[in-house]
């Protein structure tokens, strides 16, 4: 799979899984998810699915300051509902990366490991996202804003051009890399901008 070089470049993120580690999944229980992971899952890249992946990133690094976040162990609320707009792909980003899952997901392991029923929907919130540590209680809302990382000023024409029926190879890879120049923009230059992401207790 040749994907862009930019992808290998944002850092990944490190969880340990209880669950991956009692299984013989992994050692030590670390699981270190880069971001081709959730290209592979979406089967795409785009804004959306770097966003979730960078909200997703801050979440855990508020929860857990200075420690490895713990798979598994928190439950994930999204204000709209599953069907609405692009909140599909933002639950599926940080399920993976955080284990949560809803009425599909593993049930448990002799009263441990659950993860059904820690990924809801439709929640009253005053953000779009929101993280909670089941441990402790402590909890973190976030945001995007895409006005922070306008698309580029030619995406438009290009991908009409890329999506006619008569369209060139060239046409196809000059609308892909512009595309995924933006995605780019937003992995590496605006990973930490505040005006993309924004966050609260």
């Amino acid at each position: 799979m040749k994907t862009p070089s930019f992808f290998a470049a944002v850092p990944p993120i490190v969880v340990i899984d209880p669950l991956a580690q009692t299984l013989g999944a992994s050692e030590d229980g670390i699981v270190e998810y880069r971001y081709i992971d959730a290209v592979k899952l979406a089967g795409h890249s785009c804004p959306t699915v770097a966003c979730a992946w960078l909200m997703t990133r801050r979440a855990l690094e508020q929860l857990y300051p200075g420690e490895v976040a713990r798979r598994g162990e928190l439950r994930v609320e999204l204000r709209a509902n599953l069907d609405e707009g692009v909140t599909g792909v933002i639950a599926s980003v940080a399920g993976l990366i955080t284990g949560a899952a809803g009425d599909g997901g593993f049930k448990g392991l002799a009263g441990r490991f659950a993860r059904r029923d820690l990924l809801r929907f439709g929640a009253p919130l005053a953000g779009e996202i929101r993280f909670t540590r089941i441990d402790s209680g402590a909890s973190v809302t976030l945001s995007h804003d895409m006005r922070a990382v306008p698309q580029p000023p030619d995406l438009r024409q290009r991908m009409q051009h890329a999506f006619g029926d008569d369209a060139s190879d060239d046409a196809r890879k000059a609308f892909a890399a512009t595309w995924q120049d933006w995605v780019k923009s937003i992995l590496i230059g605006h990973a930490d901008d505040p005006a993309l992401i924004t966050a609260s207790a």
